[in-house]
Protein backbone atom coordinates (compact mmCIF):
# COMPACT_ATOMS: atom_id res chain seq x y z
CA UNK A 1 0.00 0.00 0.00
CA UNK A 2 1.38 2.96 -0.83
CA UNK A 3 -0.46 6.23 1.15
CA UNK A 4 0.45 9.35 2.91
CA UNK A 5 -0.39 7.60 6.46
CA UNK A 6 1.60 7.73 9.77
CA UNK A 7 -0.30 5.08 12.10
CA UNK A 8 -3.80 3.93 10.39
CA UNK A 9 -5.68 4.60 13.60
CA UNK A 10 -4.66 7.83 13.59
CA UNK A 11 -5.80 8.75 10.06
CA UNK A 12 -8.90 10.17 10.89
CA UNK A 13 -8.51 12.69 13.42
CA UNK A 14 -5.02 13.72 11.68
CA UNK A 15 -7.12 14.41 8.54
CA UNK A 16 -10.21 16.38 10.83
CA UNK A 17 -7.35 18.43 12.40
CA UNK A 18 -5.72 19.17 8.65
CA UNK A 19 -9.28 20.49 7.88
CA UNK A 20 -9.57 23.02 10.70
CA UNK A 21 -6.61 24.29 10.25
CA UNK A 22 -7.29 25.08 7.05
CA UNK A 23 -10.51 26.77 7.81
CA UNK A 24 -9.66 28.42 10.96
CA UNK A 25 -12.14 31.04 10.79
CA UNK A 26 -15.27 28.86 9.65
CA UNK A 27 -14.64 25.67 11.49
CA UNK A 28 -13.50 24.06 14.62
CA UNK A 29 -12.13 20.59 15.36
CA UNK A 30 -13.39 18.70 18.88
CA UNK A 31 -10.99 15.74 18.95
CA UNK A 32 -12.48 14.06 21.97
CA UNK A 33 -15.46 13.18 19.31
CA UNK A 34 -14.00 13.68 15.97
CA UNK A 35 -16.33 16.74 15.96
CA UNK A 36 -15.85 19.10 13.44
CA UNK A 37 -18.27 22.24 13.69
CA UNK A 38 -19.05 25.35 12.60
CA UNK A 39 -17.39 28.71 14.98
CA UNK A 40 -20.36 30.10 14.84
CA UNK A 41 -22.44 27.06 15.70
CA UNK A 42 -25.32 26.58 17.64
CA UNK A 43 -27.00 29.87 17.17
CA UNK A 44 -30.42 30.84 18.50
CA UNK A 45 -32.08 31.91 15.02
CA UNK A 46 -31.78 28.37 13.44
CA UNK A 47 -32.11 25.26 13.49
CA UNK A 48 -28.90 23.28 13.91
CA UNK A 49 -27.94 20.53 11.19
CA UNK A 50 -25.79 17.48 12.09
CA UNK A 51 -24.45 14.41 10.32
CA UNK A 52 -22.27 11.46 11.23
CA UNK A 53 -21.73 8.76 9.31
CA UNK A 54 -18.32 6.91 8.37
CA UNK A 55 -15.16 8.23 7.63
CA UNK A 56 -13.61 7.80 3.83
CA UNK A 57 -16.49 9.26 1.66
CA UNK A 58 -14.78 12.78 1.76
CA UNK A 59 -15.93 15.53 0.87
CA UNK A 60 -18.78 13.62 2.78
CA UNK A 61 -19.52 15.27 5.68
CA UNK A 62 -16.60 17.16 7.08
CA UNK A 63 -15.86 19.52 4.14
CA UNK A 64 -19.52 20.06 3.90
CA UNK A 65 -19.81 22.09 7.27
CA UNK A 66 -20.16 25.53 7.32
CA UNK A 67 -22.66 28.40 6.01
CA UNK A 68 -25.61 27.27 4.43
CA UNK A 69 -24.90 23.34 4.72
CA UNK A 70 -24.29 21.61 7.67
CA UNK A 71 -23.64 22.76 11.17
CA UNK A 72 -21.60 19.72 12.67
CA UNK A 73 -20.23 16.55 11.44
CA UNK A 74 -18.91 13.42 13.91
CA UNK A 75 -17.90 10.80 11.40
CA UNK A 76 -16.41 7.64 12.68
CA UNK A 77 -13.53 5.28 11.44
CA UNK A 78 -13.05 4.77 7.79
CA UNK A 79 -15.89 2.99 6.78
CA UNK A 80 -17.43 2.78 10.21
CA UNK A 81 -20.66 4.81 11.60
CA UNK A 82 -19.76 7.03 14.90
CA UNK A 83 -20.20 5.87 18.18
CA UNK A 84 -23.43 6.22 19.97
CA UNK A 85 -21.24 8.76 22.21
CA UNK A 86 -20.05 10.98 19.21
CA UNK A 87 -23.45 11.32 18.09
CA UNK A 88 -24.94 12.12 21.40
CA UNK A 89 -22.38 14.85 22.72
CA UNK A 90 -22.48 16.56 19.39
CA UNK A 91 -26.06 16.79 19.72
CA UNK A 92 -25.92 18.59 22.97
CA UNK A 93 -23.23 20.91 21.88
CA UNK A 94 -25.16 21.63 18.88
CA UNK A 95 -28.58 22.35 20.83
CA UNK A 96 -30.71 25.66 19.66
CA UNK A 97 -33.75 26.58 20.27
CA UNK A 98 -34.74 25.60 17.44
CA UNK A 99 -33.74 22.45 17.98
CA UNK A 100 -31.28 20.05 16.11
CA UNK A 101 -31.90 18.08 13.53
CA UNK A 102 -30.17 14.49 12.26
CA UNK A 103 -29.29 13.85 8.94
CA UNK A 104 -28.58 10.08 8.45
CA UNK A 105 -27.76 7.87 5.39
CA UNK A 106 -29.46 4.64 5.73
CA UNK A 107 -26.27 1.91 6.71
CA UNK A 108 -27.49 -0.05 9.75
CA UNK A 109 -24.77 1.09 11.75
CA UNK A 110 -25.48 4.93 11.06
CA UNK A 111 -29.42 4.23 11.92
CA UNK A 112 -28.55 3.10 15.59
CA UNK A 113 -25.85 5.04 16.60
CA UNK A 114 -27.98 8.12 15.94
CA UNK A 115 -31.14 6.43 17.34
CA UNK A 116 -29.73 5.61 20.52
CA UNK A 117 -27.98 9.25 20.82
CA UNK A 118 -31.17 10.94 19.69
CA UNK A 119 -33.16 9.33 22.38
CA UNK A 120 -30.47 10.08 25.25
CA UNK A 121 -30.33 13.77 23.81
CA UNK A 122 -34.33 13.74 24.04
CA UNK A 123 -34.21 12.64 27.89
CA UNK A 124 -31.94 16.05 28.08
CA UNK A 125 -34.42 17.90 27.12
CA UNK A 126 -33.11 18.28 22.97
CA UNK A 127 -35.60 19.00 20.33
CA UNK A 128 -34.17 16.34 17.66
CA UNK A 129 -35.65 16.05 13.81
CA UNK A 130 -34.54 13.25 11.66
CA UNK A 131 -34.45 12.41 7.92
CA UNK A 132 -33.08 9.29 6.44
CA UNK A 133 -31.42 9.31 2.89
CA UNK A 134 -31.81 6.00 0.47
CA UNK A 135 -31.34 7.13 -2.91
CA UNK A 136 -29.42 4.26 -3.77
CA UNK A 137 -31.34 2.03 -6.78
CA UNK A 138 -29.11 -0.59 -7.07
CA UNK A 139 -30.11 -2.29 -4.36
CA UNK A 140 -32.98 -2.78 -1.71
CA UNK A 141 -30.43 -4.27 0.54
CA UNK A 142 -27.00 -4.76 1.45
CA UNK A 143 -24.03 -5.58 3.54
CA UNK A 144 -24.76 -2.59 5.76
CA UNK A 145 -28.33 -1.87 5.14
CA UNK A 146 -31.82 -2.87 5.49
CA UNK A 147 -33.68 -0.74 2.83
CA UNK A 148 -32.15 0.76 -0.05
CA UNK A 149 -28.40 3.07 0.63
CA UNK A 150 -27.60 6.71 1.04
CA UNK A 151 -25.11 7.67 -1.24
CA UNK A 152 -24.07 10.84 -3.20
CA UNK A 153 -27.70 12.41 -3.23
CA UNK A 154 -27.28 13.21 0.28
CA UNK A 155 -25.71 16.27 -0.75
CA UNK A 156 -28.76 17.78 -2.05
CA UNK A 157 -30.53 17.32 1.15
CA UNK A 158 -27.59 18.61 2.91
CA UNK A 159 -27.83 21.59 0.69
CA UNK A 160 -31.79 22.40 0.66
CA UNK A 161 -32.00 22.11 4.40
CA UNK A 162 -28.72 23.87 5.41
CA UNK A 163 -30.32 26.56 2.98
CA UNK A 164 -33.84 26.47 4.42
CA UNK A 165 -31.73 26.40 8.06
CA UNK A 166 -29.79 29.47 6.95
CA UNK A 167 -33.99 31.26 6.28
CA UNK A 168 -35.13 30.56 9.55
CA UNK A 169 -36.86 27.23 8.58
CA UNK A 170 -38.50 25.39 11.62
CA UNK A 171 -37.61 21.65 12.89
CA UNK A 172 -40.51 20.27 11.14
CA UNK A 173 -40.61 21.61 7.87
CA UNK A 174 -37.67 21.03 7.96
CA UNK A 175 -37.86 16.95 8.13
CA UNK A 176 -40.70 17.62 5.78
CA UNK A 177 -38.75 18.88 3.30
CA UNK A 178 -35.47 16.42 4.02
CA UNK A 179 -38.12 14.15 3.19
CA UNK A 180 -39.23 15.73 -0.06
CA UNK A 181 -35.72 16.06 -1.25
CA UNK A 182 -34.58 12.42 -0.85
CA UNK A 183 -37.59 11.04 -2.73
CA UNK A 184 -37.10 12.88 -5.73
CA UNK A 185 -33.33 11.92 -5.75
CA UNK A 186 -32.05 8.94 -7.48
CA UNK A 187 -28.71 7.89 -7.50
CA UNK A 188 -26.34 4.52 -8.79
CA UNK A 189 -22.72 3.76 -9.08
CA UNK A 190 -20.19 1.44 -10.42
CA UNK A 191 -16.33 0.70 -9.73
CA UNK A 192 -13.41 -0.07 -12.04
CA UNK A 193 -11.72 -0.53 -9.04
CA UNK A 194 -11.74 -1.54 -5.46
CA UNK A 195 -10.58 0.89 -2.51
CA UNK A 196 -7.69 0.40 -0.22
CA UNK A 197 -8.78 1.37 3.56
CA UNK A 198 -5.78 2.69 5.30
CA UNK A 199 -6.12 -0.12 8.43
CA UNK A 200 -6.57 -3.14 6.20
CA UNK A 201 -3.53 -1.88 4.06
CA UNK A 202 -5.00 -4.02 0.85
CA UNK A 203 -7.80 -3.57 -1.38
CA UNK A 204 -11.05 -4.23 0.23
CA UNK A 205 -12.11 -6.72 -2.02
CA UNK A 206 -11.10 -8.75 -5.64
CA UNK A 207 -11.58 -6.89 -8.76
CA UNK A 208 -10.14 -7.91 -11.89
CA UNK A 209 -8.36 -6.11 -14.78
CA UNK A 210 -10.58 -6.55 -17.02
CA UNK A 211 -13.87 -6.26 -14.48
CA UNK A 212 -16.46 -3.49 -13.60
CA UNK A 213 -19.15 -3.91 -10.77
CA UNK A 214 -22.06 -2.00 -11.14
CA UNK A 215 -24.27 -1.01 -8.88
CA UNK A 216 -21.68 -0.97 -6.20
CA UNK A 217 -21.67 0.38 -2.77
CA UNK A 218 -19.54 3.21 -1.31
CA UNK A 219 -18.50 0.75 1.31
CA UNK A 220 -17.69 -1.75 -1.41
CA UNK A 221 -20.35 -3.60 -1.02
CA UNK A 222 -21.26 -5.85 -4.14
CA UNK A 223 -23.75 -3.79 -6.44
CA UNK A 224 -25.98 -6.16 -9.18
CA UNK A 225 -23.62 -8.03 -10.87
CA UNK A 226 -19.69 -8.02 -11.75
CA UNK A 227 -19.19 -8.26 -15.46
CA UNK A 228 -16.61 -7.73 -18.13
CA UNK A 229 -15.31 -4.37 -18.63
CA UNK A 230 -17.40 -1.89 -20.92
CA UNK A 231 -17.06 1.24 -22.27
CA UNK A 232 -17.51 4.68 -21.03
CA UNK A 233 -21.32 4.87 -23.13
CA UNK A 234 -22.57 1.84 -22.36
CA UNK A 235 -21.94 1.89 -19.05
CA UNK A 236 -23.68 5.48 -18.81
CA UNK A 237 -26.52 3.72 -20.24
CA UNK A 238 -27.31 1.26 -17.57
CA UNK A 239 -26.66 3.55 -14.65
CA UNK A 240 -29.03 6.43 -16.12
CA UNK A 241 -31.73 3.64 -17.10
CA UNK A 242 -31.39 2.65 -13.51
CA UNK A 243 -32.04 6.22 -12.06
CA UNK A 244 -34.16 7.69 -14.59
CA UNK A 245 -36.77 4.47 -14.74
CA UNK A 246 -36.86 4.43 -10.70
CA UNK A 247 -38.82 7.23 -9.93
CA UNK A 248 -39.72 7.70 -12.90
CA UNK A 249 -37.95 10.69 -14.16
CA UNK A 250 -39.92 11.61 -17.44
CA UNK A 251 -40.58 14.12 -20.57
CA UNK A 252 -40.86 17.56 -19.50
CA UNK A 253 -38.54 17.13 -16.24
CA UNK A 254 -36.19 20.00 -14.71
CA UNK A 255 -33.68 17.66 -13.15
CA UNK A 256 -30.05 18.74 -11.43
CA UNK A 257 -27.65 16.19 -12.59
CA UNK A 258 -24.95 14.93 -10.84
CA UNK A 259 -21.57 13.12 -11.74
CA UNK A 260 -19.39 11.79 -8.69
CA UNK A 261 -16.26 10.59 -8.37
CA UNK A 262 -15.58 7.75 -6.05
CA UNK A 263 -12.05 8.82 -5.50
CA UNK A 264 -9.94 7.88 -7.82
CA UNK A 265 -11.35 9.00 -11.41
CA UNK A 266 -9.81 12.01 -12.93
CA UNK A 267 -12.00 14.94 -13.62
CA UNK A 268 -11.31 14.74 -17.44
CA UNK A 269 -13.21 11.19 -17.60
CA UNK A 270 -16.26 12.47 -15.17
CA UNK A 271 -16.58 15.52 -18.00
CA UNK A 272 -16.35 12.93 -20.77
CA UNK A 273 -19.12 11.25 -18.85
CA UNK A 274 -21.51 14.30 -17.80
CA UNK A 275 -21.43 15.23 -21.55
CA UNK A 276 -22.76 11.41 -22.34
CA UNK A 277 -25.68 11.50 -19.91
CA UNK A 278 -26.62 15.09 -20.62
CA UNK A 279 -27.40 14.54 -24.22
CA UNK A 280 -29.22 10.98 -23.49
CA UNK A 281 -31.01 12.89 -21.10
CA UNK A 282 -31.93 15.56 -23.44
CA UNK A 283 -32.80 12.75 -26.21
CA UNK A 284 -35.73 11.69 -23.25
CA UNK A 285 -36.89 14.82 -23.12
CA UNK A 286 -35.65 15.72 -19.46
CA UNK A 287 -34.00 18.64 -19.01
CA UNK A 288 -30.53 19.08 -16.72
CA UNK A 289 -30.96 22.53 -14.98
CA UNK A 290 -28.32 22.04 -12.75
CA UNK A 291 -25.27 20.09 -13.23
CA UNK A 292 -22.50 19.04 -10.42
CA UNK A 293 -19.18 17.31 -11.64
CA UNK A 294 -16.62 16.09 -9.08
CA UNK A 295 -16.14 14.43 -5.94
CA UNK A 296 -18.89 14.52 -3.38
CA UNK A 297 -19.05 11.67 -2.07
CA UNK A 298 -15.89 9.23 -2.50
CA UNK A 299 -15.07 5.43 -1.42
CA UNK A 300 -11.54 6.68 -0.49
CA UNK A 301 -9.26 5.82 -3.41
CA UNK A 302 -12.32 3.86 -5.69
CA UNK A 303 -12.02 4.53 -9.75
CA UNK A 304 -15.27 4.90 -10.44
CA UNK A 305 -18.85 6.91 -10.75
CA UNK A 306 -22.37 7.57 -9.77
CA UNK A 307 -24.76 9.21 -11.57
CA UNK A 308 -27.65 11.32 -9.56
CA UNK A 309 -30.86 12.86 -10.63
CA UNK A 310 -32.79 15.20 -8.75
CA UNK A 311 -36.43 16.12 -10.14
CA UNK A 312 -36.31 19.96 -9.44
CA UNK A 313 -39.35 21.95 -8.42
CA UNK A 314 -39.15 25.95 -8.15
CA UNK A 315 -38.02 26.28 -4.36
CA UNK A 316 -35.85 23.27 -4.48
CA UNK A 317 -33.54 24.96 -7.06
CA UNK A 318 -33.81 28.20 -4.95
CA UNK A 319 -32.03 26.43 -2.18
CA UNK A 320 -29.59 24.98 -4.46
CA UNK A 321 -28.87 28.09 -5.47
CA UNK A 322 -28.77 29.86 -2.24
CA UNK A 323 -25.03 30.79 -1.06
CA UNK A 324 -22.98 28.29 0.93
CA UNK A 325 -19.09 28.82 2.62
CA UNK A 326 -17.50 25.41 2.94
CA UNK A 327 -14.37 23.76 3.04
CA UNK A 328 -14.32 22.30 -0.37
CA UNK A 329 -16.13 24.88 -2.72
CA UNK A 330 -18.54 21.95 -4.07
CA UNK A 331 -21.44 24.25 -4.23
Amino acid sequence: MKKFVNDPKDFVPEMLKGIALANPDTVKYVPEYNLIMRTDAPRDDKVSIVQGSGSGHEPAHVMAVGKGMLDAACPGDVFSAPPMDYVLETTKLLNSPKGVLHIINNYTGDRMAFDMGREMAEAEGVRIGTVIVDDDVAVKDSTYTVGRRGVAGNFFVIKALGAASEQGAELDDLVALGERVNSVARTMGMALTSCTPPAKGSPLFDLGDDEMEMGVGIHGEPGRRREKLASSNVIVDELLEAVVSDLPFKKGDNVALMINGLGGTPISELYLIYGYAHEQLASRGINVARNYVGEYCTSLDMAGVSITLVKLDDELTSLLEAPAEIPIRVF
